[in-house]
C-alpha cells in the first residue's frame, strides 16, 4: 500500500512538475514567467509538429504531382514520400521527448568552459533544434500556401473523414491532463498555475461540443450506402506498370477499373500518341540531344523506337508498389510509345472505354491548329465503337460532335458553366449540343459540388486523383460516380468503406465518451482536493 501511494506521489509529482517547470529538487515550487513562457513554447512546438505529421499523412495522397514538379525543375528523380514522412515523425519524436523529458526551463549561462549544464547540474535543452522543427513546419506550410493551394481544401476535406476520431482523441487527452491540472490547481498558491484552469476547462468544453460542428457523409444509415464508384486508371495503372503503355492499359482492365485515362499529343509528322510530359526524358531513353525538346517535336519514326518501360525497373513512381514478377519485369523492359489509334484497339478487346487529355502541339508546329482534327481522324480510324471513346479535350467540340456523334462528351473544370456546376443547366461556353452528362473535376471541388442535384439532371461526376483508402471511403460515401485512381489493385479490394456508422450509434458513441471523460474529469479533481 505504501508502495502504491509512493508511485502514486511520484507520478503526480511528474506530472505537475510539467506545468509547474519544476524537474529537481527545489525548495520552492515557484515558477516566474519566463519559466511559463519556455513550457507554452514547448507545448506550442510539440503541437505544431504533430499538426505537421497530419497534414504529411494528408498529402501522401497527391505527393506524385510534387516529385513530378521537383523532376521537371530539378531533373533528378525523388520518391519524396518517405522523405516527409520520416522528418514529420522525427519532428513529432523529438518535439515530445523534449517536452515530457527535459528540463523545459530556458537556458541559463553556463560559466564553466565545457557548457551543456547548468549550475544545478540539468541540461539545457536544445534551442536550436527546437527553433529547427518551427522553421521546417513553418517552410512546409508556407510552401503549401503559395505552390499548392488546393491542398488546403484537401486538409479540410480530410477533416470530414477523421473528426469523429480526432473528438475521441482529444476527449481521452484531456483526461489524462486532468491530473497534472488538479494537482496545479489544488497544490501551489500560485495564481500563474491556477489560471491553468480557466483555459483547460475552456478546452473541455470545446472539446465535448465538437461533435455538434462534425458533418461526414460516412455518418449514414448503412443500408442507405451507395454504390462503389468505378474506377478509372490514370494513365493506365502506374504502380503495376510504366505509366501511358500498353502494359499499363491491360493492368488497367485486371485491377476491374473501367476507363483508361491517358494523355494525347501529337507528332511532328500528325501521329496522335500517348505521352504526359512535355519532354521525354522521365518515361523514355530519349537521346541527350532530345532531352530537352518538347515531345511533340519528334516524328512518330523517332518516337516509336524509343524505350517506354525500362525507366521504371529503375525508379519506381509510387511508394510502397508490389515487386514485379520475372515475367513483368520482361514485358516493362520492352514497352514503347504507343499511338492513339493501337491503345484503342486493345482497349476495345479488354472491354475498356478510354478517355484521354488532348495537348496542345507548341508554337511553331506543323500541326499546332489542326491537332484536334488529327486526333479524330487517329480516333475514327481505328474502328473501334464510338461510345467507348470519352472525350475531354474543350477545343472545337461543336465540329467534333458533328463528325462523331457517338463519342460520350466529358467536361472539366473549365469546360462547366461558372466557376463550379451546381445542375448544370444549360450548355458549357455557350457552345450548341446536348447539356453536360459526365463531369472530371479534381476531388477538392466536393463540397462544392451538388451531387442529388447532378444526379437528378443524370449527371454523372468523376473525381481525380484519388488513391488513399480513406478519401476513396469518404467519395464513396458521398455517392461519387467514379475516381480516377493510381492504385486500382488497392482500392478495389475494398469492399466496403473504412468506417461507416449510422447517426444513432454515433450519437451513443459521442455521448458516452464526453460523460466517461468528464466523470474521469471529476473524479479526478475530487482526488486531488
Amino acid at each position: 500500500m505504501a508502495e502504491a501511494s509512493a508511485w502514486r506521489s511520484g507520478c503526480a509529482r511528474g506530472l505537475f512538475s510539467l506545468y509547474s517547470c519544476r524537474w529537481r529538487g527545489h525548495g520552492t515550487l515557484e515558477t516566474s514567467q519566463c519559466d511559463r513562457v519556455w513550457l507554452g513554447l514547448l507545448s506550442a512546438t510539440c503541437l505544431l509538429a504533430v499538426g505537421w505529421l497530419y497534414v504529411s499523412l494528408v498529402l501522401l495522397n497527391d505527393l506524385h504531382n510534387f516529385n513530378e514538379f521537383l523532376f521537371r525543375n530539378w531533373g533528378h528523380w525523388l520518391d519524396w514520400s518517405w522523405v516527409l514522412m520520416l522528418v514529420a515523425s522525427l519532428l513529432v519524436v523529438y518535439s515530445s521527448v523534449l517536452l515530457v523529458g527535459a528540463d523545459p526551463r530556458p537556458p541559463t549561462p553556463d560559466p564553466t568552459p565545457g557548457g551543456g549544464r547548468r549550475r544545478d547540474g540539468s541540461v539545457t535543452p536544445p534551442v536550436g533544434l527546437l527553433l529547427l522543427t518551427v522553421v521546417v513546419v513553418g517552410a512546409g506550410l508556407l510552401l503549401l500556401g503559395v505552390q499548392w493551394r488546393e491542398e488546403w481544401d484537401s486538409l479540410r476535406l480530410s477533416l470530414q473523414a477523421t473528426a469523429p476520431f480526432l473528438h475521441i482523441g482529444c476527449a481521452a487527452a484531456l483526461t489524462l491532463l486532468a491530473w497534472p491540472v488538479a494537482d496545479a490547481y489544488y497544490g501551489t498558491p500560485r495564481t500563474g498555475c491556477r489560471g491553468l484552469l480557466i483555459p483547460f476547462l475552456g478546452s473541455a468544453l470545446a472539446v465535448y461540443l465538437l461533435p455538434l460542428a462534425i458533418s461526414s457523409p460516412c455518418i449514414m444509415d448503412p443500408a442507405l450506402l451507395p454504390p462503389k464508384p468505378t474506377l478509372v486508371g490514370h494513365r493506365g495503372a502506374p504502380m503495376l506498370a510504366p505509366e501511358n503503355t500498353l502494359m499499363s492499359l491491360r493492368k488497367t482492365a485486371n485491377c476491374g477499373a473501367s476507363v483508361f485515362e491517358t494523355d494525347v499529343m501529337v507528332s511532328s509528322d500528325g501521329v496522335p500518341f500517348l505521352m504526359h510530359d512535355e519532354r521525354l526524358v522521365r518515361t523514355t531513353n530519349v537521346a541527350p540531344e532530345w532531352a530537352n525538346e518538347h515531345s511533340s517535336n519528334l516524328s512518330w519514326k523517332d518516337l516509336r523506337t524509343l524505350n517506354a518501360g525500362s525507366w521504371f525497373l529503375r525508379r519506381r513512381p509510387f511508394w510502397g508498389s508490389p515487386a514485379l514478377s520475372e515475367g513483368e519485369r520482361l514485358e516493362a523492359e520492352n514497352q514503347s510509345v504507343p499511338a492513339l489509334d493501337q491503345a484503342l484497339r486493345v482497349a476495345a478487346d479488354l472491354r475498356l472505354a478510354v478517355m484521354f487529355d488532348l495537348r496542345r502541339p507548341p508554337a511553331h508546329h506543323a500541326h499546332r491548329h489542326d491537332f484536334v482534327q488529327k486526333t479524330l481522324g487517329a480516333v475514327l480510324d481505328a474502328g473501334v465503337p464510338q461510345d467507348m471513346v470519352l472525350w475531354l479535350p474543350d477545343e472545337e467540340r461543336a465540329e467534333v460532335r458533328r463528325r462523331a456523334p457517338g463519342l460520350q462528351h466529358v467536361y472539366g473544370r473549365h469546360g462547366t458553366p461558372g466557376a463550379l456546376p451546381g445542375t448544370l443547366r444549360g450548355t458549357p461556353n455557350g457552345t450548341r449540343g446536348p447539356p453536360p452528362r459526365r463531369l472530371n473535376l479534381p476531388y477538392q471541388d466536393l463540397p462544392r459540388l451538388d451531387l442529388p442535384a447532378l444526379h437528378r439532371d443524370n449527371v454523372s461526376v468523376n473525381l481525380f486523383v484519388v488513391d488513399a483508402p480513406w478519401l476513396f471511403s469518404l467519395l464513396w460515401c458521398s455517392a461519387v460516380d467514379s475516381v480516377t485512381t493510381n492504385a486500382c489493385h488497392r482500392l478495389r479490394q475494398l469492399r466496403h468503406p473504412l468506417w461507416l456508422i449510422s447517426p444513432r450509434t454515433y450519437q451513443l458513441v459521442w455521448v458516452v465518451t464526453d460523460c466517461v471523460s468528464a466523470l474521469l474529469l471529476l473524479w479526478t479533481f475530487s482526488v486531488q482536493r
